[in-house]
Protein backbone atom coordinates (compact mmCIF):
# COMPACT_ATOMS: atom_id res chain seq x y z
CA UNK A 1 0.00 0.00 0.00
CA UNK A 2 1.11 3.56 -0.61
CA UNK A 3 -0.37 6.99 0.12
CA UNK A 4 0.58 8.12 -3.38
CA UNK A 5 1.14 6.32 -6.66
CA UNK A 6 4.61 4.98 -7.32
CA UNK A 7 5.98 3.56 -10.57
CA UNK A 8 6.83 0.28 -8.81
CA UNK A 9 6.64 -0.58 -5.11
CA UNK A 10 9.67 -2.75 -4.44
CA UNK A 11 10.16 -4.12 -0.97
CA UNK A 12 12.94 -6.61 -0.05
CA UNK A 13 10.69 -9.60 -0.82
CA UNK A 14 9.74 -8.26 -4.26
CA UNK A 15 13.36 -7.43 -5.05
CA UNK A 16 14.41 -10.96 -4.15
CA UNK A 17 11.53 -12.35 -6.24
CA UNK A 18 12.44 -10.22 -9.25
CA UNK A 19 16.12 -11.15 -8.98
CA UNK A 20 15.22 -14.83 -9.05
CA UNK A 21 12.87 -14.21 -11.98
CA UNK A 22 15.51 -12.39 -14.04
CA UNK A 23 18.18 -14.99 -13.26
CA UNK A 24 15.76 -17.83 -14.08
CA UNK A 25 14.84 -16.31 -17.44
CA UNK A 26 18.50 -15.65 -18.29
CA UNK A 27 19.44 -19.25 -17.47
CA UNK A 28 16.49 -20.52 -19.52
CA UNK A 29 17.40 -18.41 -22.56
CA UNK A 30 21.05 -19.48 -22.50
CA UNK A 31 20.12 -23.16 -22.06
CA UNK A 32 17.51 -23.00 -24.83
CA UNK A 33 19.85 -21.29 -27.29
CA UNK A 34 22.78 -23.62 -26.58
CA UNK A 35 20.64 -26.76 -26.86
CA UNK A 36 18.78 -25.54 -29.96
CA UNK A 37 21.97 -24.46 -31.70
CA UNK A 38 23.34 -27.97 -31.24
CA UNK A 39 20.14 -29.61 -32.50
CA UNK A 40 19.08 -27.34 -35.37
CA UNK A 41 21.07 -25.66 -38.14
CA UNK A 42 19.08 -22.42 -38.32
CA UNK A 43 19.74 -18.74 -37.84
CA UNK A 44 20.45 -17.57 -34.24
CA UNK A 45 17.72 -14.95 -34.73
CA UNK A 46 15.15 -17.68 -35.39
CA UNK A 47 16.34 -19.59 -32.32
CA UNK A 48 16.03 -16.44 -30.20
CA UNK A 49 12.53 -15.87 -31.59
CA UNK A 50 11.56 -19.41 -30.61
CA UNK A 51 13.18 -19.10 -27.18
CA UNK A 52 11.19 -15.97 -26.32
CA UNK A 53 7.99 -17.45 -27.74
CA UNK A 54 8.23 -20.70 -25.78
CA UNK A 55 9.23 -18.82 -22.61
CA UNK A 56 6.28 -16.45 -22.91
CA UNK A 57 3.86 -19.34 -23.41
CA UNK A 58 5.21 -21.18 -20.36
CA UNK A 59 4.95 -18.05 -18.21
CA UNK A 60 1.37 -17.50 -19.42
CA UNK A 61 0.42 -21.01 -18.32
CA UNK A 62 2.09 -20.36 -14.95
CA UNK A 63 0.29 -17.02 -14.49
CA UNK A 64 -3.06 -18.66 -15.19
CA UNK A 65 -2.28 -21.54 -12.83
CA UNK A 66 -1.28 -19.51 -9.77
CA UNK A 67 -4.79 -18.42 -8.74
CA UNK A 68 -6.43 -21.87 -8.87
CA UNK A 69 -3.41 -23.55 -7.22
CA UNK A 70 -3.56 -21.05 -4.36
CA UNK A 71 -6.99 -22.52 -3.53
CA UNK A 72 -5.26 -25.81 -2.77
CA UNK A 73 -1.97 -24.83 -1.12
CA UNK A 74 -0.60 -21.73 0.67
CA UNK A 75 2.80 -22.45 -0.86
CA UNK A 76 1.66 -20.56 -3.95
CA UNK A 77 1.36 -17.34 -1.91
CA UNK A 78 4.79 -15.93 -2.92
CA UNK A 79 3.87 -16.27 -6.60
CA UNK A 80 0.40 -14.89 -5.94
CA UNK A 81 1.81 -11.80 -4.22
CA UNK A 82 3.95 -11.01 -7.27
CA UNK A 83 1.73 -12.23 -10.08
CA UNK A 84 1.64 -8.85 -11.81
CA UNK A 85 5.45 -8.79 -12.05
CA UNK A 86 5.27 -12.23 -13.63
CA UNK A 87 2.57 -11.09 -16.05
CA UNK A 88 4.48 -8.02 -17.22
CA UNK A 89 7.60 -10.14 -17.70
CA UNK A 90 5.57 -12.60 -19.76
CA UNK A 91 4.35 -9.77 -22.02
CA UNK A 92 7.90 -8.48 -22.54
CA UNK A 93 9.02 -11.95 -23.65
CA UNK A 94 6.02 -12.20 -25.99
CA UNK A 95 6.89 -8.75 -27.38
CA UNK A 96 10.50 -9.81 -28.00
CA UNK A 97 9.21 -12.89 -29.84
CA UNK A 98 6.89 -10.76 -31.97
CA UNK A 99 9.57 -8.17 -32.83
CA UNK A 100 12.06 -10.83 -33.88
CA UNK A 101 9.42 -12.59 -35.99
CA UNK A 102 8.47 -9.28 -37.60
CA UNK A 103 12.07 -8.45 -38.47
CA UNK A 104 12.78 -11.91 -39.91
CA UNK A 105 9.55 -12.57 -41.81
CA UNK A 106 8.13 -9.12 -42.57
CA UNK A 107 10.97 -6.63 -42.47
CA UNK A 108 12.36 -6.90 -45.97
CA UNK A 109 9.35 -7.02 -48.32
CA UNK A 110 7.56 -4.38 -50.35
CA UNK A 111 4.74 -4.14 -47.78
CA UNK A 112 5.12 -2.40 -44.45
CA UNK A 113 5.46 -4.96 -41.59
CA UNK A 114 1.97 -4.45 -40.13
CA UNK A 115 0.23 -4.83 -43.48
CA UNK A 116 2.35 -7.88 -44.21
CA UNK A 117 1.36 -9.50 -40.89
CA UNK A 118 -2.35 -8.78 -41.31
CA UNK A 119 -2.39 -10.08 -44.88
CA UNK A 120 -0.20 -13.14 -44.32
CA UNK A 121 -1.85 -16.40 -45.31
CA UNK A 122 -4.65 -14.68 -47.27
CA UNK A 123 -6.41 -16.16 -49.13
CA UNK A 124 -6.48 -19.48 -47.27
CA UNK A 125 -8.28 -22.76 -47.73
CA UNK A 126 -9.54 -24.78 -44.77
CA UNK A 127 -9.08 -24.42 -41.03
CA UNK A 128 -5.51 -25.77 -41.03
CA UNK A 129 -4.47 -22.80 -43.15
CA UNK A 130 -5.86 -20.10 -40.88
CA UNK A 131 -3.50 -17.10 -40.81
CA UNK A 132 -1.82 -17.67 -37.43
CA UNK A 133 0.21 -14.45 -37.38
CA UNK A 134 -2.80 -12.05 -37.09
CA UNK A 135 -4.11 -14.35 -34.33
CA UNK A 136 -0.82 -13.95 -32.48
CA UNK A 137 -0.94 -10.18 -32.99
CA UNK A 138 -4.42 -10.08 -31.42
CA UNK A 139 -3.14 -12.03 -28.40
CA UNK A 140 -0.18 -9.66 -28.08
CA UNK A 141 -2.52 -6.64 -28.17
CA UNK A 142 -4.54 -8.04 -25.26
CA UNK A 143 -1.39 -8.80 -23.26
CA UNK A 144 -0.12 -5.28 -23.95
CA UNK A 145 -3.37 -3.74 -22.67
CA UNK A 146 -3.10 -5.80 -19.49
CA UNK A 147 0.56 -4.99 -18.89
CA UNK A 148 0.04 -1.28 -19.60
CA UNK A 149 -2.86 -1.06 -17.12
CA UNK A 150 -1.39 -3.30 -14.40
CA UNK A 151 -0.56 -0.38 -12.10
CA UNK A 152 -2.95 0.68 -9.34
CA UNK A 153 -3.36 4.07 -11.03
CA UNK A 154 -5.48 2.38 -13.69
CA UNK A 155 -7.26 0.20 -11.18
CA UNK A 156 -8.44 3.19 -9.19
CA UNK A 157 -9.37 5.36 -12.19
CA UNK A 158 -11.05 2.63 -14.25
CA UNK A 159 -12.81 1.22 -11.15
CA UNK A 160 -12.16 -2.30 -9.82
CA UNK A 161 -15.10 -3.75 -11.78
CA UNK A 162 -13.94 -2.42 -15.17
CA UNK A 163 -10.28 -3.17 -14.44
CA UNK A 164 -11.03 -6.75 -13.44
CA UNK A 165 -13.25 -7.26 -16.50
CA UNK A 166 -10.41 -6.05 -18.72
CA UNK A 167 -7.89 -8.38 -17.12
CA UNK A 168 -10.18 -11.38 -17.44
CA UNK A 169 -9.42 -11.06 -21.15
CA UNK A 170 -6.24 -12.97 -20.32
CA UNK A 171 -8.28 -16.12 -20.95
CA UNK A 172 -9.11 -14.91 -24.45
CA UNK A 173 -5.42 -14.16 -24.96
CA UNK A 174 -4.56 -17.69 -23.85
CA UNK A 175 -7.04 -19.17 -26.33
CA UNK A 176 -5.53 -17.03 -29.10
CA UNK A 177 -2.01 -18.13 -28.14
CA UNK A 178 -3.05 -21.78 -28.34
CA UNK A 179 -4.59 -21.12 -31.77
CA UNK A 180 -1.48 -19.19 -32.86
CA UNK A 181 0.70 -22.19 -31.98
CA UNK A 182 -1.72 -24.78 -33.36
CA UNK A 183 -2.11 -23.10 -36.78
CA UNK A 184 1.49 -21.93 -36.90
CA UNK A 185 4.43 -23.83 -35.44
CA UNK A 186 2.58 -27.14 -35.11
CA UNK A 187 1.73 -27.23 -38.83
CA UNK A 188 5.40 -27.71 -39.70
CA UNK A 189 6.40 -29.74 -36.63
CA UNK A 190 7.80 -33.18 -37.43
CA UNK A 191 7.88 -34.44 -33.85
CA UNK A 192 4.31 -35.11 -32.56
CA UNK A 193 5.44 -34.33 -29.02
CA UNK A 194 5.01 -30.59 -29.68
CA UNK A 195 1.29 -31.05 -30.29
CA UNK A 196 1.00 -33.28 -27.22
CA UNK A 197 2.72 -30.69 -25.00
CA UNK A 198 0.46 -27.93 -26.33
CA UNK A 199 -2.65 -30.03 -25.71
CA UNK A 200 -1.48 -30.90 -22.17
CA UNK A 201 -0.85 -27.22 -21.37
CA UNK A 202 -4.33 -26.21 -22.58
CA UNK A 203 -5.96 -29.11 -20.73
CA UNK A 204 -4.02 -28.24 -17.56
CA UNK A 205 -5.23 -24.62 -17.51
CA UNK A 206 -8.85 -25.64 -18.12
CA UNK A 207 -8.66 -28.56 -15.68
CA UNK A 208 -7.10 -26.67 -12.77
CA UNK A 209 -9.73 -23.93 -13.06
CA UNK A 210 -12.53 -26.51 -13.11
CA UNK A 211 -11.03 -28.27 -10.09
CA UNK A 212 -10.81 -25.00 -8.14
CA UNK A 213 -14.40 -24.19 -9.11
CA UNK A 214 -15.63 -27.59 -7.91
CA UNK A 215 -13.79 -27.08 -4.61
CA UNK A 216 -15.49 -23.72 -4.10
CA UNK A 217 -18.92 -25.16 -4.96
CA UNK A 218 -18.46 -27.93 -2.40
CA UNK A 219 -17.46 -25.34 0.20
CA UNK A 220 -20.62 -23.38 -0.61
CA UNK A 221 -22.77 -26.47 -0.04
CA UNK A 222 -21.07 -27.21 3.28
CA UNK A 223 -21.54 -23.60 4.33
CA UNK A 224 -25.27 -23.71 3.65
CA UNK A 225 -25.59 -26.93 5.65
CA UNK A 226 -23.56 -25.65 8.60
CA UNK A 227 -25.30 -22.28 8.71
CA UNK A 228 -28.68 -23.90 9.39
CA UNK A 229 -27.95 -23.99 13.19
CA UNK A 230 -26.89 -20.36 13.42
CA UNK A 231 -23.17 -20.20 14.20
CA UNK A 232 -20.86 -21.87 11.67
CA UNK A 233 -18.11 -24.28 12.63
CA UNK A 234 -14.68 -23.02 11.53
CA UNK A 235 -12.54 -25.92 12.71
CA UNK A 236 -10.16 -26.82 15.50
CA UNK A 237 -7.82 -24.31 17.13
CA UNK A 238 -4.75 -26.22 15.95
CA UNK A 239 -5.79 -26.06 12.29
CA UNK A 240 -4.79 -22.39 11.92
CA UNK A 241 -1.12 -21.39 12.10
CA UNK A 242 0.01 -18.15 13.72
CA UNK A 243 -0.26 -15.27 11.26
CA UNK A 244 -2.37 -17.32 8.85
CA UNK A 245 -6.08 -17.75 8.23
CA UNK A 246 -8.73 -20.29 7.33
CA UNK A 247 -11.44 -19.42 4.82
CA UNK A 248 -15.02 -20.18 5.84
CA UNK A 249 -17.80 -20.05 3.27
CA UNK A 250 -21.08 -18.56 4.46
CA UNK A 251 -22.70 -18.67 1.03
CA UNK A 252 -21.92 -18.35 -2.68
CA UNK A 253 -20.70 -14.77 -2.33
CA UNK A 254 -19.70 -14.61 1.35
CA UNK A 255 -16.37 -15.74 2.72
CA UNK A 256 -14.95 -15.12 6.19
CA UNK A 257 -11.22 -15.14 6.92
CA UNK A 258 -10.46 -16.37 10.46
CA UNK A 259 -6.94 -15.28 11.46
CA UNK A 260 -4.79 -16.46 14.34
CA UNK A 261 -2.74 -13.62 15.77
CA UNK A 262 -1.59 -12.04 19.04
CA UNK A 263 -2.54 -15.14 21.01
CA UNK A 264 -6.16 -15.19 19.78
CA UNK A 265 -8.44 -15.39 16.75
CA UNK A 266 -10.22 -12.69 14.72
CA UNK A 267 -12.67 -12.93 11.84
CA UNK A 268 -13.03 -10.43 9.01
CA UNK A 269 -14.57 -10.46 5.56
CA UNK A 270 -12.57 -12.68 3.24
CA UNK A 271 -12.93 -10.18 0.39
CA UNK A 272 -10.47 -7.30 0.06
CA UNK A 273 -12.08 -3.89 -0.51
CA UNK A 274 -9.43 -3.08 -3.11
CA UNK A 275 -10.16 -5.57 -5.86
CA UNK A 276 -11.92 -8.46 -4.18
CA UNK A 277 -8.72 -10.34 -3.36
CA UNK A 278 -8.93 -13.48 -1.14
CA UNK A 279 -7.76 -12.24 2.26
CA UNK A 280 -7.75 -15.75 3.76
CA UNK A 281 -4.93 -16.61 1.36
CA UNK A 282 -2.86 -13.74 2.77
CA UNK A 283 -1.03 -13.50 6.07
CA UNK A 284 -0.22 -11.14 8.94
CA UNK A 285 2.60 -8.77 7.95
CA UNK A 286 3.77 -6.10 10.43
CA UNK A 287 0.66 -6.74 12.53
CA UNK A 288 -1.78 -6.32 9.63
CA UNK A 289 -3.71 -8.74 7.46
CA UNK A 290 -2.10 -8.37 4.01
CA UNK A 291 -4.01 -9.16 0.84
CA UNK A 292 -2.07 -11.61 -1.35
CA UNK A 293 -3.05 -9.82 -4.56
CA UNK A 294 -1.81 -6.27 -4.11
CA UNK A 295 -0.72 -5.86 -0.49
CA UNK A 296 -3.71 -3.95 0.91
CA UNK A 297 -3.70 -4.20 4.70
CA UNK A 298 -6.28 -4.35 7.50
CA UNK A 299 -6.21 -4.69 11.27
CA UNK A 300 -7.57 -8.15 12.06
CA UNK A 301 -9.48 -7.02 15.16
CA UNK A 302 -11.31 -4.12 13.49
CA UNK A 303 -11.26 -4.62 9.70
CA UNK A 304 -9.85 -1.09 9.29
CA UNK A 305 -6.83 -0.19 7.19
CA UNK A 306 -4.06 1.43 9.23
CA UNK A 307 -3.90 5.26 8.98
CA UNK A 308 -3.79 7.20 6.73
CA UNK A 309 -5.79 4.65 4.70
CA UNK A 310 -9.55 4.57 5.08
CA UNK A 311 -10.68 1.19 3.66
CA UNK A 312 -12.93 -0.83 5.96
CA UNK A 313 -14.36 -4.34 5.77
CA UNK A 314 -16.89 -6.17 7.98
CA UNK A 315 -15.83 -8.07 11.08
CA UNK A 316 -17.46 -11.15 12.63
CA UNK A 317 -17.96 -12.50 16.15
CA UNK A 318 -16.17 -15.70 17.15
CA UNK A 319 -16.60 -18.15 20.00
CA UNK A 320 -14.53 -21.15 21.04
CA UNK A 321 -16.09 -24.20 22.65
CA UNK A 322 -13.41 -26.53 23.93
CA UNK A 323 -10.98 -26.50 21.00
CA UNK A 324 -13.56 -25.80 18.27
CA UNK A 325 -13.98 -22.34 16.72
CA UNK A 326 -17.38 -21.05 15.61
CA UNK A 327 -18.18 -17.85 13.69
CA UNK A 328 -21.43 -15.89 13.65
CA UNK A 329 -22.89 -15.63 10.14
CA UNK A 330 -24.05 -12.06 10.88
CA UNK A 331 -21.46 -9.44 9.84
CA UNK A 332 -20.74 -6.35 11.89
CA UNK A 333 -20.64 -2.96 10.23
CA UNK A 334 -17.36 -2.40 8.34
CA UNK A 335 -14.64 -1.29 10.71
CA UNK A 336 -16.35 -2.51 13.91
CA UNK A 337 -13.72 -3.50 16.51
CA UNK A 338 -14.06 -7.02 17.95
CA UNK A 339 -11.60 -8.21 20.66
CA UNK A 340 -9.67 -11.33 19.62
CA UNK A 341 -11.25 -14.58 20.83
CA UNK A 342 -8.86 -16.54 23.06
CA UNK A 343 -8.98 -20.30 23.59
CA UNK A 344 -8.93 -21.22 27.27
CA UNK A 345 -7.89 -24.58 28.60
CA UNK A 346 -10.86 -26.73 29.64
CA UNK A 347 -13.62 -24.32 28.65
CA UNK A 348 -15.25 -21.96 26.18
CA UNK A 349 -14.10 -18.47 25.28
Amino acid sequence: MSVSYRAVQWNPAKKAYDRRLVVGIAVYLVAFLVAAQAAFEVSPLILAMRAFGVGAAVLLVLVLSIGPLARFTPRMAPLLYNRRHLGVTMFLMALAHALLATVWYHGFGVLDPLTSILSSGVPFEGAVQLPFQPIGLAALAILFAMAATSHDFWLRNLSPRVWKAMHLCVYLAFALVVAHVAFGALQDAVWPGYAVITAIAAAWVVGIHLAAGVKELRADRRARALAADGWVRVGEVGEIDEGRAKAVKLGPARTVAVFRHAGGFSAISGVCAHQGGPLAEGRIVDGCVTCPWHGYQYLAESGQSPPPFTERIPTYELRIEGRTIFVSPRPNAPGTPVPPCVAREGGAA
